[in-house]
């Protein structure tokens, strides 16, 4: 059956189009300018990205569950959202004009960091765009329409870079043509979010009393304490901090990467190109497909996938092994990412969405910094980034360990007053039918008893009556004729 989203969740998909070709500037094209500015160095790339990248997941990760409780109280969503988005937006579109690479990279992680501090904000209304059933097929959409409506303005950023590359056309100036890929980015982001900012309506809310601040705060505290004593969700945040880390870390540093090898970068772009063209279908499909196979196994699927990309990473040295590492990491991206947003959206209360997708994203965009961290490290030590890459595989078993763990934690899992995960409906109609059963089997009983023993008692008098001969008899007919 065809799948029709509604006016809501379309919008809603459409700020995942704006928010993506940041996101693929930053992994794409800023890696590049970045090595440029900064000229030679000891340092590769990699090393002061990767640095700049952990800082700006840090701070993501203390602001993420502040704002996202206060993105709970009422009203207040939009707002915050709004603020995340234009910082962001600005601090992109500066970044063109920006020379100097210490500033750059400053800027850089001011404007990684509001772009992240949106998607907190943007993955809670999740809960008021969309019902429980729907969420996996629209955040899988999200994703999909994010990664191929991004291909357009990163297309014309690579029409500009081709203007500017010295062994290509070389007609243009570093910074116009970096002025002009910054803008774009920027103006597009825009676009694409402000029908999600003009239409978006806060269904679920806690209400803010006399202080706000100090409302939210002191909700954020409970909303710990509630994830600790939630053995699945806890579970899931562990799992979902090492197998997203790895995700997030080869989407921020695989030109970096690329270049640190020697590969040529329009060729590199041209893959990072495939891998979005390729995300799209691939993730349309595999959502698709959670109708009929629960997300779990998907993304316990997604998780093995990146453990064998991570392997292959290990010994990538030419551009051929780079196309295919680029397919196979679209074909999975986008799924991973959309399962796990809509498996957490579906197992915690949507009135406190907000904080619970603040705490989320510390254990993910936020927690990115180990991921970074350890292959910035590793680079750095031994020279080689490639073994950095690899060491990201570990994350993954890690993950894939925790986040099975999780599901048998939630199948085991039996909310008060409600039936087991898995058919409480059901459950509780064959339990009410089971009683009711009972008490019609109770009540048909006692109507027997009670009319056995009627039966008996009018078959005594009987009995007697006609034990007692004519006076009995005749006494019975004179009441007849009376009548």
């Amino acid at each position: 059956m065809k799948f029709k989203m509604t006016s809501s969740e379309k919008k809603w998909v459409l700020y995942d189009v704006g928010n993506s070709a940041f996101t693929l500037l930053v992994s794409t094209l800023i890696p590049i300018f970045f090595s440029l500015i900064a000229g030679d160095s000891e340092a590769s790339a990699t090393v002061y990205l990767g640095y700049a990248t952990s800082i700006a997941t840090a701070v993501v990760a203390l602001l993420g569950p502040v704002l996202g409780a206060a993105s709970d109280l009422r009203g207040m969503r939009k707002k915050i959202f709004l603020i995340a988005l234009l910082a962001g937006a600005v601090g992109c579109a500066v970044l063109g004009f920006i020379q100097h690479w210490i500033w750059f990279l400053v800027l850089f992680v001011l404007a990684k960091s509001a772009y992240s501090l949106s998607l907190v904000i943007y993955d809670s209304m999740l809960c008021d765009v969309t019902d429980k059933e729907r969420m996996d097929e629209v955040s899988s959409r999200g994703y999909a329409w994010g990664y191929i409506g991004s291909c357009i303005p990163f297309i014309l950023c690579v029409v500009v870079y081709v203007l500017y590359e010295p062994s290509m056309l070389g007609v243009l100036p570093l910074m116009p043509a970096m002025v002009i890929i910054f803008l774009l980015t920027a103006v597009w982001w825009v676009a694409c979010a402000l029908p999600l900012w003009k239409d978006y309506k806060q269904t679920h809310c806690v209400e803010p009393g006399s202080h706000p601040v100090k409302a939210g705060l002191k909700s954020l505290g409970g909303t710990f304490r509630e994830i600790v004593k939630t053995k699945h969700i806890l579970l899931f945040l562990i799992a979902f901090f090492f197998f997203i880390d790895g995700v997030y870390t080869i989407i921020d540093l695989a030109v970096a990467y690329g270049t640190d090898l020697g590969l040529n970068s329009a060729l590199l772009l041209l893959a990072l190109l495939v891998t979005q063209i390729v995300a799209f279908p691939a993730a349309i499909l595999l959502g698709m497909l959670s109708r009929k196979v629960k997300p779990e196994y998907l993304i316990i699927v997604c998780i093995a996938a990146y453990f064998a990309i991570t392997v292959y990473a290990i010994f990538l040295s030419e551009i051929y092994e780079f196309w295919i590492l680029a397919v196979c990491v679209g074909l999975f991206q986008g799924t991973i990412q959309a399962m796990s947003r809509s498996y957490f959206a579906k197992i915690i209360p949507h009135e406190k969405a907000g904080e619970y997708f603040g705490v989320y994203d510390i254990f993910g965009k936020g927690a990115s910094f180990m991921g970074t961290f350890l292959v910035a490290l590793v680079a750095d030590l031994t020279g080689r980034e490639n073994l950095g890459v690899g060491a990201l595989a570990v994350m993954f078993v890690i993950g894939l360990a925790f986040f099975i763990f999780a599901v048998r934690a939630k199948r085991n899992a039996v909310p008060e007053g409600e039936a087991p995960s898995g058919a409480p409906e059901a459950a509780s109609a064959e339990a009410m039918t089971a009683e009711a059963m009972t008490a019609e089997a109770m009540t048909a009983e006692e109507t027997v008893e009670v009319t056995a023993e009627v039966t008996a008692e009018e078959t005594a008098e009987e009995t007697e009556n006609a034990a007692g001969g004519g006076d009995g008899a005749g006494s019975g007919n004179g009441k007849s004729d009376e009548t």
